[in-house]
């Protein structure tokens, strides 16, 4: 899910272990993008990824205004967000506690067009 998010340019992209301390998921998935545009273009390349490699539906909140996208795939949550909206809520700061997973620290471009790489940033951005 994270590097799906990443091949569509979301930006602070993080995976966070909230299972120890809350019954609700296991996994928060967190990304950015710059606009709802952007915000829309990452959540529905994670539900098709999603789809298509483990035929898996989630629910979905937030589609219709793209600001803040929720794709619900029960024991992992993914929170895809315009940047701002981002920083105003900082749910991420609300699981401090929470282990940060590694994800790759690169991942290669999906487009002929725009060759190299594009880093995953820190967890509170930078």
């Amino acid at each position: 899910m994270a590097l799906a998010a990443l091949e569509k340019k979301a930006s602070d992209v993080l995976i966070l272990d909230v299972g120890k301390l809350t019954s609700i998921t296991n996994y928060l998935v967190f990304g950015s993008g710059e606009s709802e545009r952007q915000v829309k273009a990452i959540a529905d390349h994670i539900e098709r990824e999603m789809a298509r490699q483990f035929q898996i539906h989630p629910q979905i909140e937030g589609a219709a205004t793209a600001t803040w996208i929720l794709l619900d795939y029960g024991d992992i949550v993914v929170h895809v967000f315009r940047q701002d909206v981002r920083t105003h809520y900082a749910l991420e700061k609300m699981w401090a506690d929470a282990p940060l997973i590694p994800i790759p620290e690169t991942v290669t471009t999906s487009s002929p067009r725009e060759k190299g790489t594009q880093q995953v940033v820190s967890r509170y951005g930078s």
